[in-house]
């Protein structure tokens, strides 16, 4: 009947089993099998009860969404799930793995559901900028009331088979999902149990119809950290609508919301992220087949703020760390700092309460570099000064073990002088893990001349193990990450001098959708590092020095750009900046002018685009949408914009490229002139996008 969908039947009881791997998705082969295997079960007068399955190591996990953005292809999902919910037989869906999106749509039409322990189930459109388009923003609150529906919808994260045991969203935990299925259906089709379509269940509702609070403020706690996205919202609507419309009604407006959503920009940037992360994974130049190390323990040399976060994020994935420092004290403190973190967490929920006592146990801490020994991957996350660097990968040689692969978590230096400090260049690469290093997600993998195939190979597949997002970059000042950040920052001093303030940059910035602006990160990193970078280096910053040279540190010392009050964090513009900044241009017989907020935004923005462009010509990065991932999971880039390269091709590359010459004609400032690469596509009226898909085609 089908390549993908296959029916048997057991006696009185169909089985119809999905074999679409790896995940079982729902492309327009599997909708079909499906519709054509029900309409065969209940057409068969020997049929009396149906069970929907799936082979492999997963339930339908989900739609297909190669398919998303083109002609649809019938039947479509609705047509299915309307068959099987009016069916005049039982059908039971028997879940394992992840019954996600249309997967868990799909067992919410059905009349029963079963699944094993280790199933999960959920309804994560949102991350994708969009809602549930098949009736999981109706029947999903049917099934477990408004207030779980909520979390769900609008959250996005799924619940495990006891918590949708417990909320009635699944009927029944079961051994195996077939054998189970079949001995539910059996159960039901004997004791005759009648028919549950949620569609006709509005009981779970009442509560909400009657106090409509229980919804609002499930959404209001579920939204606060939604700024800019609009599928949250959207989804909220929707689910209001299974409050306040009957079945169908509800049903129209999920589906008006759906397609407002797929056609809009912000789903098409979330859609774009989610294949750049998976993009990244893929390695350019190295040949096929090359396999990774083996890492069973991993040594990790400082355990400062770096070390600790980097030591944190190998024991979540129950990978066991040795943890080394050069003195009992400096170990001890951050022994201290990784037990306190880890029991704040649980003490709000975000862990098992036994959970620190485990992954403290994961972690050895120990004095002396001699510990390294039975490591087989070393991070070395100590000051970041060459010199110093240079100095623990020569003493590596001696201590790690052979084939050992060597990584230095610096976030500037060049990763093959560093190599050259040892003899076996080809284990050396940068793993340059972001702060905090246990709560970020990206680790910009650095190749460098000598790394060897396997050993890159090996550091991106331990970052995804440790839930990292790894993007491979090559060897230049600052990587890819920090050298696009610093092309805005020195347009964010330039702008100090020209008339802009501290507060107007940042909120020009953090509006675009960036969690923090330039000057705010700088008083929460702290003034003084730069400050001394500078004098190290014989550099001048005229406004930064004089906020230095007054005290101003930060946040740390309750000042710099801005002033914050006893303990809090919250950055407060500070007149006594204003007057030091009009004191400055003053001396320097700067005229200050007013500048505008669309001409911030683009001397912000831009620059980092027209490094971006230099970044792919020379082959720092490999993929536009690399760049694109270093900035989406490293530094907060808004997701909905996609990323600085897709944001760049939606603005258009040639009103980008003239802007720049403009504004290195007005601020006499070479450095902005367009890139060759940038000027080379605007001319041809070309993307960024049209560099990934000419390489592909290649």
């Amino acid at each position: 009947m089908s390549e993908v969908v296959k029916l048997e039947r057991h006696d009185n009881i169909a089985v119809v089993t999905v074999n679409s791997p790896p995940v079982n998705a729902l492309s327009a082969a599997v909708r079909g099998g499906i519709f054509e295997c029900i309409k065969s079960a209940i057409d068969d007068a020997q049929v009396q009860g149906i069970v929907l399955t799936c082979a492999g190591r997963t339930f339908i996990a989900g739609a297909d969404i190669t398919e998303f953005g083109k002609p649809p292809k019938p039947p479509g999902l609705a047509e299915v799930l309307s068959l099987m919910e009016s069916s005049p037989k039982p059908i039971v869906a028997a879940i394992h793995g992840t019954a996600l999106g249309g997967g868990l749509e799909v067992a919410l039409a059905c009349h029963y559901r079963v699944a094993t322990k280790d199933a999960k189930l959920g309804l994560p459109e949102v991350k994708l900028g969009l809602l549930p388009g098949a009736g999981g923003t109706q029947r999903l609150p049917r099934a477990v009331g408004p207030e779980l529906a909520v979390k769900m919808i609008v959250g996005g994260d799924p619940i495990s088979a006891d918590a949708a045991l417990k909320a009635g969203l699944i009927d029944e935990i079961v051994e195996g999902p077939a054998s189970g299925g079949e001995a539910f259906a059996r159960k039901v089709v004997a004791e005759k149990r009648p028919l549950r379509k949620l569609r006709d269940d509005d009981s779970k509702l009442a509560a909400a119809k009657a106090d409509r609070s229980i919804f609002t403020n499930a959404v209001a706690a579920l939204t606060k950290k939604s700024r800019g996205l609009e599928a949250p919202f959207a989804a909220a609507d929707a689910v209001g609508a299974a409050i306040d419309l009957p079945f169908d009604e509800g049903l129209k407006k999920e589906r008006e919301g759906f397609l407002k959503l797929m056609n809009g920009e912000q789903s098409k940037a979330q859609r774009y992220a989610f294949f750049a992360e998976r993009e990244a994974a893929k390695i350019s130049g190295i040949p096929e087949g090359t396999k990774g190390r083996n890492v069973a323990r991993v040594a990790i040399l400082g355990a400062g703020t770096m070390g600790g976060g980097i030591a944190m994020s190998f024991a979540n994935a129950g990978i066991p760390v040795t943890l080394i420092e050069t003195g009992e004290e400096q170990l001890k403190r951050g022994m201290g700092i990784m037990q306190k973190n880890y029991e704040a967490t649980a003490a709000r929920g975000g862990i098992p309460a036994d959970a620190p006592a485990k992954r403290m146990a994961l972690i050895n801490g120990v004095v002396g570099i001699e510990n390294v020994g039975d490591a087989d991957l070393v991070i070395e996350a100590v000051f970041e000064t060459m010199a110093v660097k240079k100095e623990v990968f020569g003493k590596l040689d001696q201590y790690a073990k052979p084939g050992a692969v060597l990584a230095s978590n610096t976030s500037y230096l060049n990763i093959d002088e560093i190599a050259k400090a040892t003899k076996r260049p080809q284990d050396v690469l940068g793993m340059h893990f972001f702060s905090p290093a246990n709560v970020m997600k990206l680790c910009e993998i650095v190749r460098a001349d000598k790394t060897a195939p396997d050993a890159l190979v090996t550091a991106v597949s331990i970052a995804r193990k440790i839930a990292k997002v790894p993007a491979v970059v090559g060897v230049c000042d600052g990587f890819v990450g920090n050298r696009m950040l610093a092309q805005r920052g020195k347009q964010a001093e330039k702008l100090l001098f020209e008339g802009a303030l501290p507060q107007q940059v940042d909120a020009v910035v953090t509006k675009f959708g960036m969690p923090m602006g330039p000057f705010a990160m700088g008083d929460l990193a702290g003034l003084d590092i730069g400050w001394r970078s500078r004098k190290d280096r014989g550099i001048k910053s005229e406004i930064a020095d004089a906020l230095c040279e007054a005290g101003r540190f930060g946040q740390k010392t309750g000042k710099g750009y801005y002033k914050y009050e006893q303990g809090s964090r919250a950055a407060l513009p500070d007149p006594e900046v204003e007057k030091l900044i009009d004191e400055t241009l003053a001396r320097l017989g700067r005229k200050k002018r007013v500048v505008s907020d669309d001409e911030i935004l683009e001397r912000m923005m831009y620059p980092m685009i027209n490094e971006g462009a230099k970044i792919l010509a020379e082959g720092i990065a490999a993929r536009p949408s690399d760049i694109d991932v270093v900035w989406l999971y490293g530094y907060g880039w808004p997701i909905y914009r996609g990323g600085p390269m897709f944001w760049a091709d939606t603005v258009g590359l040639k009103h980008i490229a003239d802007r720049l010459a403009f504004y290195a004609k007005e601020t006499n400032d070479p450095s902005l002139e367009p890139a060759p690469l940038l000027k080379k596509l605007a001319d041809e009226g070309k993307t960024f996008a049209s560099l990934a898909a000419a390489s592909k085609a290649a």
